[in-house]
């Protein structure tokens, strides 16, 4: 099945190949985290988390427009559901990965990284929030398997990432675009009505047979270019095009994952994860645990 999806995906890319602040006098401390454009002011009706880890802390903040994200990490939080486990998956310059429950009382070069409390969170990607460096997101199953891109119950990734020219950004606008067209595809071959167009497409392109393939893809083409002028081109924000460029990030991940919270302090001790070195699976040879605690806001008042 999944070479199938590859095929149908090498398809689709053959295709289409060159188509193109203001005071707040309520606020409880003012932070300024290494990852921010601006200071942080903590806020009155702000949920914040601290992770603690050997290599430092981190202070988050959740997202009151991801409510379901937001309190669902508040209460694996309150339970102590993260306590001890492991950062399991580590990319350099990418993310750092955890909330497995497995990794608790996980085996040396055990792999890690399909375990959580049992549900998933209905998607909550919203525009405003992005994958800039220090961005809290929900790890989820890939679109072939999980079409409404729902979240694991109890996974997250924090993004390190990398910064962007002008030029890496247009591309990755483009991927972008080229990754709606891919879906909106892979829709119209999913269709019932579509599943012998399908299967003859997976045939010829086993057999090479290109231009056989070109003769019958015109209907898919058709669809896909309609439906693709009723939606948003993507395209990067100011704001997001400034993020990327000074702070960094990953922006191939916006849009595809929910952006549920920032790192508001701390952001060095990401690096420090993600600077450590791995093994299969991008484990960490060395553990690194969490243990994620809800500051009181007399906490939080000592950091004015």
């Amino acid at each position: 099945m999944k070479k199938k999806i590859l095929l149908l995906s090498i398809i689709l890319i053959s295709c289409f190949v060159g188509i193109s602040q203001e005071k707040n006098t309520n606020q409880l401390a003012t932070v300024k985290p290494i990852n921010a454009i601006e200071p942080y002011k903590i806020l009155p009706n702000d949920s914040i988390v601290a992770i603690k880890t050997d290599l430092g802390n981190i202070l988050i903040r959740l997202y009151n427009e991801t409510p379901k994200h937001r309190d669902n990490f508040m209460k694996l939080a309150r339970s102590k559901y993260f306590d001890s486990l492991m950062f399991h998956r580590v990319i350099k310059e990418f993310m750092i990965q955890g909330g497995d429950p497995e990794s608790k009382r996980a085996q040396p070069e055990q792999m890690l990284g399909n375990g959580g409390p049992g549900y998933t969170i209905p998607a909550e990607i919203n525009t405003k929030y992005f994958h800039k460096k220090g961005a809290l997101s929900a790890a989820r199953l890939g679109d072939e398997i999980n079409p409404n891109k729902e979240s694991s119950g109890s996974q997250f990734y924090i993004v390190q990432g990398r910064t962007f020219t002008e030029n890496d950004l247009k591309a990755t606008e483009e991927g972008r675009n080229m990754q709606i067209k891919r879906s909106l595809y892979n829709q119209y071959l999913n269709h019932p009505e579509n599943i012998a167009l399908k299967n003859k497409i997976i045939q010829y392109q086993n057999e090479n047979k290109i231009d056989s393939l070109n003769m019958i893809n015109g209907a898919a083409i058709n669809y896909v270019e309609e439906e693709f002028k009723k939606q948003s081109v993507s395209k990067f924000s100011e704001e997001q095009l400034k993020a990327y460029s000074t702070i960094g990030g990953a922006p191939h991940l916006d849009g595809g994952y929910t952006v549920f919270g920032e790192v508001i302090e701390g952001l060095d001790v990401i690096d420090k994860i993600a600077a450590i070195e791995t093994g299969n699976s991008d484990r960490p040879k060395t553990d690194v645990r969490m243990y994620v605690t809800i500051p009181s806001k007399k906490e939080l008042k000592k950091k004015k």
